[in-house]
């Protein structure tokens, strides 16, 4: 007999404290991926999907090593899902980085980060509750980023194209930590984090060849900078995301990963000495605040039952 499915964190569900201690270190990952961009000489898609690629080696090895015939006993359900998660993130990529083409890099950011909105919608969509603390929360961190990226929506065809680009992306991001949420009810981090970043790179790979960007031909910086975002944003970040997806809600992580924007200000500063502007502060604050608003506010919900899955 099959075991009982287990339920999926509420929207506002407090995780346990090895989750949060797990989701900041990814916070601090993903933190290294903008400085890791700028590093890398090659063009962006084609950075979104090398980091998607070069993690899949590890990734199957370590889903055959610690759940062996777990990928071949997913269940059609599964796969689809896994599969519908990669689709996403590819999406997410592929609108959010050329956003950045058309319009400013300030708008670009603002615009992304109302993902925590759209994860709160989807959860309520679905039929969760989202306190209104919850709301509350959400609201003081995209105010946090709207303060660091000084928010300068322009008025033209091309900037407006570019800030709808944005949008989409903080759309598709939270529509990739939902549903990815729901597959590792009952799929290993590894063995979903191997069939979503599969699908990722294969459509970034279609995405790159449609648009004859070159994957080949960078010199050994660009390289090296492509092994530490897959060592860091890829493995330690987006993974480890993942993995706290199994008892932390979407609307959580969503939050809190908007402390990647600050962090990213943080090793420019200490890599590039671009010293961080004086809106960098107060936007932390609010950050947090707002993460710990949302916590909070899931204090007093019941944790999820059943064990984690086997990773």
């Amino acid at each position: 007999m099959a075991a009982p499915r287990p339920a999926p964190p509420a929207a506002t569900t407090r995780p346990p404290p090895v989750d949060l201690a797990l989701l900041g270190v990814a916070v601090v990952a993903v933190s290294t991926s903008a400085p890791l961009v700028r590093v890398a000489d090659a063009p962006t898609l084609a950075i979104a999907f090398w980091r998607n690629a070069l993690a899949l080696p590890v990734l199957f090895a370590l889903a055959a090593w610690r759940v062996p015939g777990r990928l071949r006993a997913m269940t059609a359900a599964e796969r689809r899902l896994a599969a519908l998660a990669g689709a996403f993130l590819a999406a997410h990529f592929a609108t959010w980085i050329p956003s950045l083409s058309y319009t400013s890099v300030a708008s670009s950011v603002a615009l992304v980060a109302t993902q925590p909105v759209w994860a709160a919608i989807i959860a309520r969509w679905r039929g969760e509750a989202v306190p209104a603390a919850t709301w509350w929360g959400i609201g003081l961190a995209v105010a946090g980023t709207v303060v660091l990226s000084g928010v300068d929506l322009q008025v033209s065809t091309r900037a407006l194209f570019g800030d709808v680009l944005a949008l989409a992306g903080g759309v598709l991001a939270a529509a990739y930590v939902t549903v990815g949420a729901e597959v590792r009810r009952t799929v290993p981090t590894t063995v979903y984090a191997a069939v979503c970043y599969a699908v990722a790179a294969a459509a970034l790979a279609a995405v790159c060849l449609g648009g004859r960007q070159p994957l080949t031909g960078y010199d050994a910086t660009t390289w090296w900078a492509l092994a530490a975002m897959v060592v860091g944003p890829q493995l330690l970040g987006h993974t480890l995301v993942n993995r706290v997806l199994r008892t932390t809600s979407p609307t959580l992580v969503s939050v809190a990963i908007l402390f990647e924007i600050v962090g990213a200000a943080v090793i420019a500063w200490l890599a590039f000495d671009e010293v961080p502007p004086a809106s960098a502060v107060p936007a932390g604050i609010l950050i947090a605040a707002g993460v710990v608003v949302v916590v909070r506010a899931g204090a007093s919900e019941p944790a999820v039952g059943g064990a984690p899955a086997v990773d």
